[in-house]
């Protein structure tokens, strides 16, 4: 029986949407709850004409392996080059868990980036319980329920990201940890309850540097990752 391979997303989203003082939220971590977004995950019996799905998931090309029978860390290799602490690192995390592929978690992280900075902006808590660990959905709930309690509107522009690279992996016990680099451009302005600008400007595109960390259990039959971490590099 065939396989494919799914990034899994709760919502499709506009290019141009709100984002608020994520910030704010950044530098704290878990790991321990079941993970939100699966950027690699594969499912048989799969149909491309199954509604249920349509909508929720991005189908990715299928791999046909024949790199991988020659060289099995390959999909490794092609990002981070051999003998590198990186490359030893993502090396691990295949051979605990062998459906690991670094570019296609990539790409599922970048969705997942979007996803939680939109629902973020736009408060929706529900969402974001399902994409972050315990204490990150605490400090997102907390920064939301500050803004509601001041009257402040942000109007903002996501532009999108321009990068989001693999730094750092680690398999602790049962659980997978990817770091990524992520830069991202937005524009942001924050206006108090009277209408005067009191953060950001509504005219500069801004550059936003992050690491992201995403965390998985590899005992569990859910393949689906969360954020665990967040932290600013300026």
């Amino acid at each position: 029986m065939g396989s494919f391979d799914f990034v899994t997303i709760f919502f499709l989203v506009a290019a141009v949407v709100i984002f608020l003082q994520l910030r704010s939220v950044l530098g704290r971590r878990t790991g321990s709850e079941r993970p939100p977004f699966d950027p690699y995950s594969k499912r048989e019996g799969a149909s491309e004409t199954d509604s249920a799905d349509r909508g929720k998931v991005v189908t990715l090309p299928r791999r046909d392996g024949t790199d991988e029978e020659e060289n099995p860390f390959a999909s490794i290799d092609a990002v981070a080059a051999p003998g590198t602490p990186l490359n030893e690192q993502l090396r691990t995390v295949a051979k605990a868990d062998p459906s690991f592929n670094p570019k296609e978690f990539a790409n599922g992280a970048r969705m997942a980036y979007e996803m939680i900075v939109v629902a973020f902006a736009d408060g929706d808590r529900k969402t974001l319980k399902n994409l972050l660990s315990r204490e990150v959905y605490e400090g997102f709930d907390a920064a939301i329920s500050e803004r509601e309690s001041k009257g402040e509107v942000v109007r903002s522009s996501f532009v999108g990201i321009e990068k989001a690279d693999i730094v750092g992996a680690e398999v602790k016990d049962s659980e997978v940890n990817i770091t990524l680099r992520i830069v991202s451009q937005l524009i942001s302005a924050t206006y108090d309850k009277a209408g005067a600008l009191v953060d950001g400007d509504a005219e500069t595109v801004a550059e936003v540097n992050d690491l992201w960390t995403f965390a998985r259990d590899i005992r569990s039959r859910d393949p689906n990752w969360k954020l665990i971490a967040t932290e600013s590099e300026g």
